[in-house]
């Protein structure tokens, strides 16, 4: 198996992917989506770390990516981060969603010097906002940050097109396509669901419009 394929029956298997489109799950946005993901189960496993750790570093080998530093977002990119940076001997650092208010009023944690090539590590990929954050973030400190990894990415159009306008590439172990082939292949889903999820892919909020599920506060 791939990295991805590995990833993706092991979120599977352990619930940090759970697909249900019958019985929607209602995100932090207040929409109603068919899918719901929490990495934070990978945490449990020495395994399960690991696969994440190497998935990202057979992505820097493989895409020639030099890293002299990692960064993590926080607070859910900072555990990943650590591995990366333990397999791959580099400095470690992470980025606060806001500077501090008080002390040094630091929004970036850790030694990072000027110019070192820094890959930020982010857990999800929805909208990407936070992720771009922390690349702000590492430029402002004075590093040098044009390559994001993430475990998984739904894809949107929006987050795509916010990654180019930061003339930041993002690289992905698993995607929301490959983890719908994979689950129609492996019988975790029917054909017919599948359908579902590839119709609710492109433009998920005109989805829940079209299913007449209201939006919670």
């Amino acid at each position: 198996m791939t990295h991805s394929e590995q990833l993706a029956r092991t979120a599977l298997e352990i619930g940090a992917i759970k697909i249900d489109p019958e019985r929607p799950f209602t995100w932090a946005s207040g929409y109603k989506m068919p899918v719901y993901n929490d990495n934070r189960l990978l945490l449990g496993s020495y395994a399960h770390r690991m696969l994440v750790a190497d998935g990202f570093r057979a992505i820097i080998t493989a895409e020639k990516i030099e890293a002299d530093a990692v960064a993590g977002t926080a607070t859910a990119g900072i555990p990943h981060a650590t591995t990366l940076a333990n397999l791959l001997q580099t400095p470690l650092v992470y980025a606060r969603s806001a500077a501090k208010a008080h002390g040094m009023k630091n929004q970036i944690e850790g030694i990072l010097k000027p110019g070192q090539k820094t890959v930020v590590v982010e857990d999800l990929i929805s909208t990407g906002e936070s992720a771009v954050k922390t690349v702000r973030a590492v430029r402002e400190a004075g590093g040098l940050a044009d390559h994001c990894l993430c475990i998984f990415n739904y894809g949107f159009k929006t987050s795509a097109e916010l990654f180019r306008e930061e003339r930041c590439q993002l690289h992905s172990l698993l995607t929301f396509p490959a983890l719908v082939d994979y689950a129609e292949k492996w019988g975790e889903i029917t054909p017919e669901q599948a359908r579902t999820l590839h119709d609710w892919y492109p433009d998920p909020f005109a989805w829940q419009d079209r299913q007449g599920w209201q939006t919670l506060p």
